[in-house]
Formats: C-alpha cells, sequence, structure tokens
C-alpha cells in the first residue's frame, strides 16, 4: 500500500469517526431539552416565592393540605370567567383549604395596574376581600376600557365603605405601586406569561380551572 493511500484511508476514518460522534452527542443534546420542557411543567414552585408573608389570604386550612395561589389580572376576561368558579370552591371548602391570590397585571390592559392598586389601597383598610369582589362583578363596565378608570373605581371605593381620604393618598403612593410591582416580579420568576395562572399545592396547573376540576383535585388531595 503506498503512502498516499494509507494517508486516504486514515482520513477517511477519522471522517467517520467524526461523523460517529456528531450523530450520537448530537442525539444525545437534543434529548435533555425534551426532558427539561417536561421537568419544568411538572415542577413545583418555591413555596417561598408562591406566598409571601404580606400575600393577600382569602381562606385558610388549618392543616395545609390544600393551597390554591392564583396569580390574577382583575381586567382580564378570563380571570373574571374563573371568579366564580373559585367562589364557590372558597365557599364550599371554606376552612379546608388556603386561597392565596397575587398580582399578575398584563401590560396589554390600560387599567389592570390601576385595578391591582385599588385593591391594594383597599386591603390598607382590611378591605381588599370586599373590593376584590367588586373589581370582579363590576368587570364589564370598566374591562377593556382605552381610558383611565380611577373615577370608577373612587366610587366603589365609596361603595365598599372606605376612608376615602386615606383610600386616594393610598392609591397614589409609591409604595402601593411597588407592592403590586412586587407580585409581577415574583410572577415573572416563576415563568407566568398570562392570566389566571394557578398553583395546586405549588404545581401549576395544566388542566382548566373549572369548577368540576378544581372540585375533583381538591377531593383527592384531602382524601389522601
Amino acid at each position: 500500500m503506498t503512502t498516499n493511500l494509507k494517508i486516504t484511508f486514515g482520513i477517511a476514518a477519522v471522517v467517520a469517526a467524526i461523523v460517529a460522534m456528531i450523530a450520537v452527542f448530537g442525539d444525545f443534546g437534543a434529548r435533555p431539552i425534551e426532558s427539561a420542557a417536561d421537568t419544568t411543567a411538572g415542577r413545583s414552585a418555591p413555596t417561598d416565592v408562591l406566598v409571601r408573608p404580606d400575600s393577600h389570604t382569602l381562606s385558610t386550612a388549618a392543616d395545609g393540605k390544600v393551597t390554591l395561589v392564583e396569580f390574577l389580572d382583575f381586567e382580564c376576561e378570563a380571570c373574571g370567567a374563573v371568579f366564580p368558579h373559585m367562589e364557590r370552591i372558597r365557599a364550599e371548602y371554606d376552612g379546608r383549604i388556603t386561597l392565596v391570590v397575587r398580582y399578575f397585571p398584563l401590560p396589554g390592559h390600560r387599567n389592570g395596574e390601576l385595578a391591582a392598586r385599588v385593591a391594594e389601597a383597599a386591603g390598607k383598610q382590611d378591605r381588599f376581600e370586599a373590593m376584590y369582589a367588586k373589581l370582579f362583578e363590576t368587570q364589564r363596565q370598566w374591562g377593556e376600557a382605552s381610558e383611565s378608570k380611577e373615577a370608577f373605581f373612587v366610587d366603589l371605593a365609596k361603595q365598599v365603605g372606605l376612608d376615602m381620604t386615606a383610600f386616594q393618598a393610598d392609591l397614589a403612593a409609591p409604595a402601593t405601586a411597588q407592592r403590586v410591582k412586587k407580585d409581577q416580579d415574583d410572577g415573572q420568576s416563576l415563568g407566568i406569561q398570562g392570566t389566571p395562572t394557578i398553583f395546586f399545592n405549588g404545581a401549576q396547573l395544566t388542566e382548566e380551572p373549572s369548577y368540576d376540576n378544581l372540585k375533583a383535585k381538591i377531593d383527592a388531595a384531602l382524601a389522601s
């Protein structure tokens, strides 16, 4: 065998080896991406990020078996549609589940962030729950507006019996806006992109948050 022929065979062998390695490692490299996506879908969120000490808790279970955390936008129509299901669940399982709501106003909604500040300002007078309900019950009257609905929200504040001087001051306070943003930042750190996003015992719900679906999951968890 001539020297040139030996060199040719040697080069061919090296190329074949490189191609084989690319095939093996290329396939190997693709698998972790799929696996990571699957893992993310079922991964539990950190408890200290899901629920902060100042998060708004609408109901509390002593045994801690079931905790629902909803990131919501008061102007979101889907959140408005889920609201009656959550209220029905809250009433039916009063004292047996923990329900926490977090702010996540979406940038496309003109009054979403303002509504969150309205709820937070009401919360400073221990009227968060009343304002939370009012905002959803009246959503069709103010949602999707292109102009500020602050005057409408001020009227809601009067309806729930707030001290209006304190409410107006709290609504405009930078600390109130910062409180809303803190919830948004937590939501973004959890990868939330839309609302409503609900976590059931730390894992993000993938099914529709209908009354029947929520009830089935709660009953199964309480029975375990």
